[in-house]
Parts: structure tokens; C-alpha cells; sequence
């Protein structure tokens, strides 16, 4: 079910006058219930805990509200470290799972207490060398062709990340002669999957793995991360995964293999972001030209540097035009914005009421992978992020870029006949 966008028409034109399009929005309230559903689903799981994916809305104060609903976070650069650390969240409520990692991060990792999710078997000496080896530590399963992937991560032989099975056994052996004492084990083989079966069939295929790896080395994996890759309803007919199935689906596979097997308790976490702010988001723009050449096209004064995923992915975003919805949707357009390249669209060929000058245009589903996503290109700067909270006041938890923010990093004053 596609959410609806919580404010009215003239609620968003006054927010306007504050803050100027475009922007994105978000929900507190709806981002609170979805993160409480999630934790009531699978609360028969030992040691349940979503590691919300900080890369999906690096926001400090989204990762607060999260952290107390029971979240911790999943990081993945000294970036995304540093705000857990800036929102109250340390030590094992961390999962550091990176790839191609430079000694620095892995140092600042331990220094927070984070878990340590390795990407490779080489990264076991790197990592000593960096920081020393800690008493936890956990490794990144790829199971290549044993596991279909999604369009998104890609499938899983083709991708850069994880150990194979084979390397997967022998550093756990590695890890265990350097010491270490407690294990645990991820894989993350998709994203924005919505079929029940497939996370299902992921939890199954590693509570078959931790149980050769117990066989194989003796070793007791006290902790699984099956990773995340929950996906929303982007489209008005899509349906949301349903939790409920797939948790009773889960409880079968550990009841029949870790309890069967004598290996339980398993604690399972998971590091969902995009069902967790995702739908609960949207990126308010307003209409700046309208276009009349082969096609019709609507410019907006946000651009694919607001929202990358329509341009990079060719992924629909439900549009709403405010005060327009219940006329009916007999004008072909293209929605753009104002980069030089042609792929910077929203939508293509899509069915919208007749639009107009200043139109105020909604894009749906933008909480996750939207700001976060952001760049520069053609000098274009960042917008500000809104939160709606929970009595109805709207608050700025990023202000939008400057000029001067742009050329911070400039040194203008070596170039020959600057002037301030």
C-alpha cells in the first residue's frame, strides 16, 4: 500500500514561505508504527534487533528516533560510524559491514565497540594489523550461484562482495587460532525484494550454513544478520511483504534446523533501511516550465540530484500533483529537471492531471536512497530535509546547500586575479 502524503495543499504551500522548494519530507509518526511492526513480527527471534542501513537516510536525528525503537545501525563508512556515534548509538549496537576498508575506519570500529562484519578473508590480517583482532567478529557469506540476486545488488557471483563458501569455512578456522571467541555470520544478496519466499529461502539457506560450519570447525555461531533487502510498494498496486508469513516461515527453518540441531540459541538481526523510512518520505518540488516540443514535459526545480534512483535505475516514484487528485489522469508528460543530461527524469510518458506553472508536485516513497543519494553535478546543490513530527510541527533536520557550502572547498585565493 503506497502511503498517502500527510499534508494538505495548503499546509505545504505555507511551508514554502519557510522553506523553499524542493525538499524532503518525513513522517515521525508512520516511521515510529512501521519500526515497532517490524520489532513485534519477529520478536520470538533470540536477540532480535534491526541494524537500521545508515545509508539509506544518513540523518541524525531519523537515526535517534530509531535508536529509540530498539534500532541500532548498520555502517558501512568512518561517515556513517561517526553519526551513530553522534546520535547516541556504540559499542555491539553497531555493525560495521564495508567493503574495500581503509585501516582507519576498522580503528574508529573498534574504538565504538562496533561488531565486525569482514568482506573478505584476507581482511582478517588486515584488520589485525589495523586495530587488533576482537573477540567477536563475523564474515559475509556470498553463496554465487546458490542464490538468485535482484536487479538492484545484482546476482551474487557477479558481485564484489563477501566470501565464497569455501573461504567462508576456512576463516572461521583463521579467526579461531587469533583468538577469537564469539562468531557471527551475514549475507545480503538482494535489495527491494518483495517476495516472502526469497527472504524466507535466505534465512533457511543460513541456518544450513551455520550448521556445516559447526560441523566443519566446531565452531558455535552465536549470531546471524540476514541482511536486509525488505522491499516497499512504490507502485499504487503493489502489496508490502508480509512480515507476519515470513517470520512463521523463519520460526519453522530454526525450529527444524538450529533447535533440531542443538544449536540454538541463534540470535538473528537484520539491517533493514528502505522498508523501515523509505515509504515514509517524499520529495516536494513545485513545476518551474512547462515544455511543448516531440514530447510534454513538466520541469521541476528538483532535479535527479534530489532523487538519483528514477534516473540511475529507471525505478518508478508514485507523483502526486497537490489540489489535482481527483482529476483525472488524461495529460502524457515527462518530468524533469534542469541537468544537462537527459536522463534526469522522474518519470517517462507518465498519466498526471493537466499541469501548470508552480503546480506543487509530490514524489512518493523518497525516505530511503533519496537525500542520501545526493551530488553536485552542474553546480546543483542539495536541499533541506523536513521532519514532520509527531504533534504536527515540521522541523529542518538539514538545511539546504549554499553557494558557499559548494565552494568551501575551493582555494580561490590562489587563483591568479581572484577577487573576493
Amino acid at each position: 500500500m503506497l502511503r498517502q502524503y500527510p499534508l494538505t495543499k495548503a499546509q505545504t504551500i505555507a511551508l514554502f514561505e519557510k522553506y523553499p522548494s524542493p525538499f524532503h519530507l518525513y513522517d515521525e509518526k508512520q516511521i515510529r508504527a512501521n519500526a515497532r511492526r517490524l520489532k513485534k513480527a519477529f520478536d520470538w527471534m533470540p536477540g532480535f534487533k534491526n541494524y537500521f542501513a545508515v545509508k539509506a537516510l544518513p540523518n541524525p536525528f531519523i537515526m535517534k528516533i530509531l535508536k529509540e525503537e530498539g534500532m541500532g545501525a548498520d555502517c558501512s563508512s568512518l561517515a556513517e560510524l561517526v553519526l551513530s556515534e553522534k546520535a547516541g548509538i556504540t559499542g555491539e549496537n553497531i555493525m560495521f559491514t564495508s567493503n574495500d576498508t581503509p585501516a582507519e575506519e576498522f580503528v574508529l570500529a573498534r574504538k565504538l565497540g562496533a561488531i565486525i562484519n569482514l568482506d573478505d578473508i584476507s581482511h582478517i590480517d588486515f584488520l589485525e594489523k589495523a586495530s587488533g583482532t576482537p573477540e567477536l567478529l563475523s564474515f559475509r557469506y556470498n553463496p554465487g550461484r546458490l542464490k538468485e540476486g535482484n536487479v538492484i545488488i545484482g546476482k551474487p557471483e557477479e558481485a564484489k562482495y563477501g566470501l565464497t563458501r569455501d573461504q567462508i569455512i576456512e576463516a572461521y578456522k583463521i579467526a579461531k587460532s587469533k583468538g577469537v571467541k564469539r562468531f557471527g555470520l551475514h549475507t545480503m544478496v538482494a535489495s527491494n525484494e518483495l517476495s516472502e519466499e526469497y527472504h524466507v529461502g535466505t534465512a533457511r539457506m543460513l541456518f544450513e550454513l551455520v550448521v556445516e560450519i559447526s560441523r566443519a570447525t566446531g565452531i558455535r555461531i552465536e549470531m546471524i544478520d540476514m541482511g536486509g533487502g525488505y522491499g516497499i510498494p512504490y507502485h499504487p498496486g503493489d502489496k508490502e511483504v508480509d512480515l507476519e508469513m515470513v517470520s512463521r516461515l523463519i520460526k519453522k527453518d530454526y525450529d527444524e534446523l538450529i533447535v533440531g540441531n542443538g544449536l540454538a540459541p541463534l540470535e538473528i538481526v537484520m539491517e533493514n533501511g528502505r522498508m523501515v523510512t523509505g515509504p515514509f518520505g517524499w520529495l516536494v518540488s513545485r513545476i518551474r516550465h512547462i515544455k511543448n516540443i516531440y514530447r510534454r514535459y513538466a520541469g521541476l526545480d528538483a532535479s535527479m540530484a534530489n532523487l538519483m534512483r528514477p534516473g540511475m535505475y529507471g525505478s518508478y516514484h508514485h507523483i502526486t500533483v497537490l489540489g489535482k487528485e481527483k482529476l483525472a489522469n488524461d495529460h502524457k508528460y515527462d518530468v524533469t529537471g534542469p541537468l544537462c543530461e537527459n536522463n534526469d527524469k522522474f518519470a517517462v510518458e507518465r498519466m498526471l492531471p493537466e499541469l501548470e506553472i508552480g503546480d506543487a508536485i509530490v514524489i512518493h516513497c523518497t525516505g530511503a536512497h533519496g537525500h542520501a543519494m545526493g551530488f553536485n553535478y552542474n553546480g546543483q546543490l542539495r536541499s533541506a530535509e523536513l521532519l514532520l513530527r509527531e504533534n504536527g510541527e515540521v522541523e529542518q533536520i538539514r538545511r539546504a546547500e549554499t553557494l558557499d557550502d559548494y565552494f568551501a572547498t575551493l582555494n580561490f585565493e590562489k587563483l591568479e586575479g581572484f577577487k573576493a
